[in-house]
């Protein structure tokens, strides 16, 4: 499954995010993929509205990962917001807890993901964002089930 969507702001992006994060159940796991100032934590502050977290979301780069609680299918979920751009080697990321994050209560947003590959789950969601300062994003969405085949169908772009 690919599909791919042209943002032309940061307002854009996070409208985006919030209405993927009305697809969002526990135990997904996403990967954006994206240079510095790409709008990663744009579109991870729109999931978060969605999921009616609470306290403001703020990129983890120096914490590695924060996590929050919010509300998906009427029931708590907590949110990991992930950021691995630090990481160097991969033993980092078991240090660190990655995989225990992959757990059925938790959706878990992961930044700079590619160090953890050998650990992420097949179905996770890959959100690859291109473009910098004030040029448009081009947004991919990729993964390899049918479940996000069939949760993605619905998802039009935001207007």
């Amino acid at each position: 499954m690919n599909r791919e969507i042209q943002s032309l702001s940061p307002e854009y992006t996070h409208a985006l995010g919030l209405k993927l994060g009305k697809l969002l159940q526990g135990g997904d796991v996403i990967c954006l993929i994206g240079d510095l100032g790409a709008g990663k934590t744009a579109l991870a502050k729109g999931i978060g509205e969605a999921l009616a977290v609470k306290e403001p979301m703020t990129s983890p780069t120096f914490t590695f990962q924060i996590e929050y609680w919010g509300i998906a299918g009427n029931k708590p979920i907590r949110l990991i917001h992930m950021d691995l751009y630090r990481l160097r080697f991969p033993e980092e990321v078991e240090i660190i807890g990655v995989e225990d994050a992959f757990q059925e209560d938790a959706i878990c947003l992961i930044e700079w993901p590619e160090i953890a590959a050998d650990i992420l789950p097949e179905d996770c969601l890959e959100i690859r964002i291109e473009g910098s300062g004030e040029e448009p994003r081009n947004i991919s969405f990729r993964s390899n089930t049918n479940d996000w085949e069939r949760r993605l169908k619905e998802f039009e772009e935001v207007s």
